[in-house]
Parts: C-alpha cells; sequence; structure tokens
C-alpha cells in the first residue's frame, strides 16, 4: 500500500475527501435553489438564470479538462485549498451584485476554481486502495449535505433574499479550502510516472460519455424541479418537503452502492440507471397532481449518486492512476453544464412536458454508450 493509501485509510484524509467532495459537487444538491432563486429574487427568465448555472458548470469542465492530464505533475495538496478559496472569493463577489454580466463572470470563475478543486479530490479517490468505496463514503456525505441545505437554504433566501444564496457557496467552499489545507491526502507524484502515460482506453471515454449523459438529464430536470411544483399549485410548504425529502433519500444510494459493490456487476447497473432516470424526468415534467410530483423528486438524485458511484468505480478499473478519474467532474459537467439553459431554453419555448421527452432521448444514447463500455471492459479485462 502506498502513501496516498496510508493516509486515505485514516479518517483525517478522508473527512478531507468527504467535504471537498461535497463543495465541488454542490450543484447535485442546490441547482433547484440556485435556478428558483435567479428566477424568482433576481428576476431572470428560465434561460437566462439556467445560462448562469451552466456557465458555473463549464468553468467546472473547462478545468477538468486542463487538470486531468496534468494530474500527477500537480500538488493536489496545494491546488484543492487554494481553489476552493479562490471559489468562495468568487461566490462572495456574486453575493454582492446583481449585474447579470458581473454574475456571468463571476459564476464561470468559481466553475473553473471549484473545478479544479474537484479535480484533484476526485482523482485521488482514483489512488485509494478502494475506489468505489472511497466514492460511496463521499457520497454518503453528500447526502447528509443535501439534507441541510436543502432544509436551511431555502428558508435562509426567503428571509434575507437572493445574495443569501450566494454566501452560503462562499461559506461551503471556504470549509472545503481550510479542511483541505489541513488534511488532504499527499503522494508523491513520482510514485505515478509509469501509469501517468498509459493511453486512456476507449471503453474510459463510453463511460464518460455515458454520465455526461445521465449528468445533462440530471441538471436540465433537476435546475426545474422547484418551478414545476411552484408553477403546477402545488404549494411552496410541499415543493419545500419534497426536496427535504431528497435529501434524506439522498442518503442512501451511497451506502447502498457500496454493500452491493461484489453482488451486482457495474456495466449493468450503469445501463439501467439512465433508464430509471428517464421515467423519473418523465413523471417530473408530467404530472399535474402533488403525489407522482414528490416520489419521482425526492428520489430523482438518488439514482444519479447510485448510478455515478459504480461508473466511478468501473473507470477506476480501467484506470488505477487516476488520471480519467480525475476528469470525473468534465465527465458529469459536460453534460450538466448543458442542461440548465437546454431546460431553460424548452421551458421557455415549449413547456415543462419537453423535459420528460428530451430526458428520453438522451437515456437511450446514454445506455448505448455504458453498454459499449461493458463490452469493451470485457474484452479489456479478459
Amino acid at each position: 500500500m502506498d502513501k496516498l493509501n496510508r493516509q486515505e485509510e485514516r479518517w483525517p484524509g478522508r473527512i478531507a475527501l468527504m467535504v471537498a467532495h461535497c463543495a465541488g459537487m454542490v450543484d447535485l444538491v442546490a441547482l433547484p435553489v440556485w435556478v428558483g432563486t435567479l428566477i424568482t429574487r433576481y428576476g431572470y427568465d428560465p434561460q437566462r438564470a439556467g445560462a448562469l448555472a451552466t456557465l458555473f458548470l463549464l468553468g467546472a469542465v473547462a478545468s477538468s479538462l486542463f487538470c486531468a492530464p496534468r494530474f500527477h505533475r500537480l500538488r493536489a495538496g496545494i491546488v484543492a485549498p487554494c481553489s476552493f478559496a479562490l471559489a468562495a472569493a468568487a461566490f462572495l463577489g456574486a453575493a454582492n451584485t446583481s449585474d447579470y454580466a458581473s454574475m456571468a463572470v463571476l459564476h464561470a470563475l468559481a466553475g473553473v476554481a471549484a473545478g479544479a478543486a474537484l479535480s484533484m479530490t476526485h482523482g485521488t479517490m482514483g489512488r485509494s486502495s478502494s475506489p468505489h468505496r472511497m466514492f460511496a463514503l463521499a457520497g454518503m456525505a453528500l447526502g447528509v449535505f443535501a439534507i441541510a441545505f436543502l432544509g436551511l437554504v431555502p428558508a435562509l433566501v426567503a428571509g434575507a433574499g437572493g445574495p443569501a444564496l450566494f454566501r452560503v457557496f462562499s461559506a461551503v467552499m471556504m470549509v472545503a479550502a481550510i479542511v483541505a489545507a489541513l488534511a488532504f491526502p499527499l503522494w508523491r507524484g513520482a510514485e505515478a510516472r509509469p501509469l501517468a502515460t498509459a493511453r486512456v482506453k476507449p471503453a474510459v471515454w463510453y463511460a464518460a460519455l455515458g454520465i455526461g449523459g445521465m449528468g445533462l438529464v440530471q441538471a436540465m430536470m433537476f435546475s426545474f424541479l422547484e418551478r414545476i411544483g411552484a408553477d403546477r399549485g402545488f404549494g411552496a410548504g410541499a415543493v419545500t418537503g419534497v426536496l427535504i425529502a431528497l435529501g434524506f433519500v439522498n442518503l442512501f444510494p451511497a451506502p447502498l452502492a457500496a454493500l452491493l459493490e461484489r453482488r451486482w456487476p457495474a456495466h449493468l447497473v450503469v445501463m439501467a440507471g439512465p433508464v430509471i432516470q428517464a421515467g423519473l424526468a418523465l413523471t417530473i415534467a408530467t404530472s399535474t397532481t402533488f403525489a407522482p410530483y414528490a416520489v419521482a423528486g425526492s428520489a430523482f438524485a438518488a439514482v444519479m449518486i447510485f448510478t455515478h458511484t459504480f461508473a466511478f468505480g468501473l473507470v477506476a478499473q480501467l484506470d488505477p492512476g487516476g488520471r480519467a478519474l480525475s476528469a470525473t467532474p468534465a465527465m458529469l459537467m459536460v453534460g450538466a453544464a448543458i442542461g440548465p439553459v437546454l431546460g431553460g431554453t424548452l421551458v421557455k419555448n415549449l413547456g415543462y412536458g419537453a423535459l420528460g421527452s428530451a430526458a428520453v432521448a438522451l437515456a437511450v444514447g446514454a445506455v448505448y454508450c455504458f453498454a459499449q463500455a461493458g463490452r469493451r471492459r470485457a474484452a479489456v479485462l479478459s
């Protein structure tokens, strides 16, 4: 077991990775509140509100694509805390302006910084003794974070106004910066140089496309989950209850994925994920009564967390050096970056029902990509 693995097996290192994962993946929890706040508190239409979230995610994609090929040459223990601190500063700036152009620049800057930190986090997880299990632990932490965020922040924004959301984002990033500075697992780049030169296998690219497709559906639907409920007259309290329930449901997929790691084949789980996700998206988009909306909405993010855990483990088998896994933010967010603005465009021009139809079409492509990844993985490992 190398130096990283010894550090990662200790709880300070694990906690640092878990906190960094929560901060870097804040969009997976916050998008409904984020886009809803931009619409209701800042007066932007769905397309413009979605575009700001998209700029954050595009920044994360660009940063991840830059960092991933250089993962073995970068000092993760320095890059992660510094990047989180920069993201905190950008969000604090967003809390102090209402100018759309300034908001756009600050969202992009926050995304670039958070994406760099998340690349270091996921690449380091990929170097751990059990990437699947470490990612599951991070997913459990994200579930706890979701409960706190969705239980507290909507009420805070309602009472204190839109800038409160960005102050919360800034605080989350600063906490991650401090924890990463104190306990982020370290390893020597020289230990991984032979792995750094290995060619990324085609199966990894297919898996990346599948993850990107699911990320697109996740962001496209999740951005408008709160607005769909509000615009269909379900009531603010009921919609907030769905968001809180979503946080509690998110506690379970990651530990369940860890428990089933050796029982369920990863290549079949990742093929089923997009199908279930599309079914839930279609239900949310077309429901005119509260019960189906509430059930599908509360389970929606859990499907992504569960499937992504297996996809992370699948890629880790093909890239033990962690280089491809450091590009996980790009894999996930290249789709997620398109989601808010695509969703906003569909809603603005065609209504909420179009989101469900788009989710089904995207699921077909994701299933095909995961099927190709599974087939090529079998050929590589045989």
